[in-house]
C-alpha cells in the first residue's frame, strides 16, 4: 500500500513538472504563416513603381538561394535567408553581383484589416545582422494588429529601405 501510495504521488509530481514546464516555455501562439519560399526582387517590382501594399522593391534585382520563416499570433516572427545578395547580372554593376551591400535585414509583416483592406497594416522587427553572402537570422516580437488577414513577409533594409525578399513564389 505504501509503494502504491509513492509511485502514485511520483507520477503526479512528474505530471505536474511537464505541465508546469509546458506552461513556462510556452507555445507563443499559433501559426499564422509558415513559410519555406520567399522570392527575391527583380523584374517590375524594383523600385516604387510596382510597391507590394505599399512597400517598394529594392533599387536593383537580388537573388536568393534559400529562405524560411514562421509568424505566430503572439507576435513571434522567425525569418532565416540565406545567400540573399545582388543579381549577378546586368543592371547590376559587375562588382557588386553575388554580394549583400546591406549590413542589417529587418522584417516587414503586412496585414490586411478592417480598418485598412487594401494596403494593409505593417510592422517591423528590429534589425539583424546580415553577411556580405546575404544570410541573416531575424528573430522579434512584432506587435500584430489585432485582426491580420493575409499576412506578407518582407525582408528589406534596416532601417528603412526597400524590400529585397518577400513571401511568395
Amino acid at each position: 500500500m505504501r509503494n502504491a501510495l509513492k509511485l502514485a504521488v511520483l507520477v503526479l509530481v512528474v505530471a505536474l513538472g511537464l505541465v508546469i514546464q509546458s506552461t513556462a516555455s510556452g507555445s507563443g501562439g499559433k501559426d499564422i504563416l509558415e513559410f519555406d519560399v520567399m522570392a527575391p526582387v527583380d523584374g517590375p517590382f524594383t523600385g516604387a513603381t510596382n510597391a507590394i501594399r505599399g512597400q517598394p522593391g529594392g533599387g536593383l534585382p537580388w537573388e536568393l538561394d534559400r529562405a524560411r520563416g514562421e509568424l505566430r499570433t503572439d507576435g513571434r516572427l522567425d525569418v532565416r535567408v540565406e545567400g540573399l545578395v545582388l543579381a549577378r547580372r546586368a543592371p547590376v554593376p559587375p562588382d557588386r553581383q553575388g554580394v549583400n551591400p546591406i549590413a542589417q535585414f529587418r522584417a516587414v509583416v503586412n496585414c490586411l484589416t478592417p480598418q485598412s483592406p487594401v494596403s494593409g497594416e505593417t510592422v517591423s522587427s528590429e534589425p539583424a545582422t546580415a553577411s556580405t553572402s546575404g544570410d541573416a537570422t531575424i528573430r522579434d516580437d512584432v506587435d500584430l494588429p489585432e485582426d491580420c488577414f493575409a499576412p506578407i513577409v518582407f525582408v528589406s533594409a534596416a532601417p528603412t529601405g526597400g524590400w529585397f525578399a518577400v513571401t511568395g513564389r
